[in-house]
C-alpha cells in the first residue's frame, strides 16, 4: 500500500514535466534559463566539430586526387625515358642521319685520346 503512492506520485511528475514541456513554461524556468549559454556553447561545439570533419574529408580527397596524378605522371616520364633510350642508340642515330640524307658517315676506328704534354716555362 505505501508502495502506490510513490508510483502515482512518479507518474505525475513525468505528466507534470510533459506538460511543462509542452506548455512552455519549462522554458521559462530560472533553471533553464541559466543554462542557456551553456547549450548555445554545445550547439556552437558541435557546429565546428561538423565543420571540421567536412573540412578534412574534403582535403583527404583532394590528397586522393594529387596522388593519383603523381601516378600517372610518373608513368609517363618512364614512357618518355625510355622512348628517349631508345632515340639515343647509335644504331638509331645512324637510322636518323641515313634517312635524312645527310653526308655523315660512320667513324670505323674508335675515337682516340690525345694526350697534351704541359711544356715548363723557365722563370
Amino acid at each position: 500500500m505505501s508502495e502506490e503512492p510513490k508510483n502515482k506520485g512518479k507518474g505525475k511528475k513525468v505528466r507534470g514535466g510533459l506538460k511543462s514541456l509542452l506548455g512552455g513554461s519549462l522554458l521559462a524556468n530560472e533553471k533553464v534559463i541559466k543554462q542557456i549559454p551553456f547549450v548555445f556553447f554545445l550547439g556552437l561545439l558541435g557546429i565546428l566539430i561538423i565543420s571540421n570533419r567536412y573540412w578534412s574529408e574534403k582535403t583527404i580527397r583532394k590528397m586522393e586526387t594529387v596522388q593519383d596524378s603523381i601516378k600517372e605522371l610518373k608513368a609517363e616520364s618512364i614512357t618518355y625515358e625510355t622512348e628517349l633510350m631508345r632515340m639515343n642508340r647509335p644504331t638509331e642515330i645512324t637510322n636518323k642521319v641515313k634517312s635524312s640524307g645527310l653526308d655523315l658517315v660512320e667513324p670505323k676506328e674508335p675515337a682516340r685520346k690525345l694526350k697534351v704534354e704541359k711544356l715548363e716555362e723557365d722563370k
